[in-house]
């Protein structure tokens, strides 16, 4: 940690303690009440994870200091995993249903974080692959909001909690 601040790479550290937490949290997350049997929710989750793993560092970007979006969505990413906790999966699941902190803002704030990283990502390392696979990426997401939705809108907790949290990513626009 002292190597990372010493060098004043903060973003890098607050990279690796985004991806501990959410490595730990899926590791402890609470069994499911239910879990999406479906195959296309288990393919829409398994490529949407995968498919950010062959974004490749460019040496030029159309707005390099977008880096900053990378900054601001590990932020958003951090502050999302604590607030959804041991509820963390990748398909489908009804765990507990949050409703604090970041949940009281937006219904998705990690897939908000995700949109926000890839895009200052994309922004800042522009290549035509990079391109092709940030909109590959950020459709599997959205098909995995959509599909993660219809599978707990099944419960009437959470079909209330979608009357009271409007907004799926994006507070007063989406």
């Amino acid at each position: 940690i002292l190597a990372f601040l010493h060098n004043g790479d903060i973003s890098l550290l607050m990279f690796c303690l985004s991806e501990t937490l959410t490595a730990g949290f899926y590791l402890i997350r609470s069994a499911p009440r239910t879990v999406s049997i479906l195959p296309i929710d288990w393919l829409v989750a398994i490529g949407g994870t995968i498919a950010p793993l062959f974004l490749r560092p460019a040496p030029w970007g159309v707005m390099p200091m977008a880096s900053i979006a990378i900054t601001a969505g590990t932020i958003i990413q951090i502050l999302g995993l604590i607030s959804l906790n041991r509820s963390f999966a990748l398909v489908a699941a009804k765990r507990e249903i949050k409703t604090g902190w970041m949940y009281r803002v937006v219904r998705h704030p990690i897939y908000a974080s995700y949109g926000l990283t890839y895009t200052g990502y994309i922004l800042a390392n522009t290549t035509v692959l990079n391109v092709i696979i940030y909109a590959l990426a950020c459709v599997l997401f959205c098909m995995r909001m959509l599909r993660e939705e219809k599978h707990l809108a099944l419960d009437p907790q959470y079909r209330e909690y979608m009357q009271k949290v409007r907004y799926r990513l994006i507070p007063f626009v989406f």
